[in-house]
Order: structure tokens, then sequence, then C-alpha cells
């Protein structure tokens, strides 16, 4: 497991995995490996809240869309490994636009998940990935430095005055526009 041989410490959001008599499965071992240094959450996790904490200095996202904007609200940079759709789209502008995070996944572009296939990635690969992001190298802090700037442009945004309160207020007042409009009645 490439998170386990990083040597990070980590919390790990899975959705609960099963082998065909319904039990819960890791390698052997490994939970017992990892007391201490790792945290596995089954299904659903606060992952806003944890993103936003001041220890957490990365997110290894699959690049949903709702996972990229929380990563980049919080200002942390992202490891990358989208598994189909729209979230290759999403890892190109982490990691080739805003350049605020490195990819681990897949190569290639798939319509839908294949686990077979998804499971290609190796643990040294994910091993060498972190250590990328979290080391003291220039393309690392420059990654952390970016990320943090992401984070203070979508908080401005969104403050009286920016550009996305700007926009919804404009939709605000469409709305009640186009409702008072539909609500006259008509005349004779």
């Amino acid at each position: 497991m490439g998170l386990e041989i990083s040597g990070c410490s980590f919390i790990w959001v899975v959705r609960q995995m099963k082998n065909d008599d319904g039990q819960i499965f890791f390698p052997w071992g490994f939970e017992e490996r990892i007391e201490g240094k790792g945290l596995i959450i089954r299904d659903w996790a606060p992952q806003v809240l944890i993103l936003d904490h001041p220890a957490v200095g990365g997110f290894m996202t699959h690049c949903g869309r709702n996972s990229m904007l929380e990563g980049l609200s919080a200002g942390v940079p992202m490891i990358t490994w989208p598994m189909f759709a729209d979230q290759f789209h999403n890892e190109k502008f982490i990691t080739q636009v805003i350049k605020t995070g490195i990819r681990v996944g897949f190569e290639e572009y798939t319509l839908w998940v294949d686990v077979e296939y998804a499971s290609l990635v190796k643990s040294a690969k994910i091993n060498m990935v972190v250590g990328q992001f979290i080391g003291e190298g220039e393309e690392a802090k420059e990654m952390r430095k970016r990320a943090k700037e992401m984070s203070e442009m979508a908080k401005r945004s969104v403050e009286e005055g920016g550009s996305s309160y700007a926009n919804l207020t404009t939709l605000i007042e469409e709305m009640k526009i186009f409702t008072s409009k539909k609500s006259k009645p008509a005349l004779a």
C-alpha cells in the first residue's frame, strides 16, 4: 500500500469493501501496521472539515468536481487519481493549468470505472509521488504556495463585492423579476 510505505500520516476514506463472505477487508495486518500513523474512515467523512484542518498538507483525490472545489477552497495541494469521465479534465485543470497538484493515477481517459484497471497504479508510484508532494523541493513549495493563493482567491470571490457574490446576487435579482412578471395577470 503506497500510503503505508510513504511513512506519512494519513486519513483514508474508503467505501465499504467486502469479500465474498461480506467481511470488510484490507491486506492482512494493514490496519495494525498503520495504527498511530493512519486513520481509515469507512463510507463517509466530513471532508470539508478535514481539509480545512491546519495539519492537512495535501489531498489525494479522484478529481470529482466537489472534491476538487473543496480542496481548492481549503488551499491544499492535491495528488490526482481520476477514475473516469470529467475527472480527467478536472485533473488537467489542477495539474497543468493552476499547477496545484501532481498526478498519480491513470494515464488515459476512461468513460467508466474498471476496477481491475483502477488497481494498476503501483504502490511504488504512489510512494514516489507522495515523496515529491511533501518534499522541500522548489516545485513542491511553489505548488503549496499556489494552492494557498487559489484558496484566498476563492474566499474573496464569495465575500461581498466578490465575483461569485455579485453573480449570485444578480441571479437572485433576475429570478425576482422573472417571477414577478409571471405572477401578473394577463390583460384581456
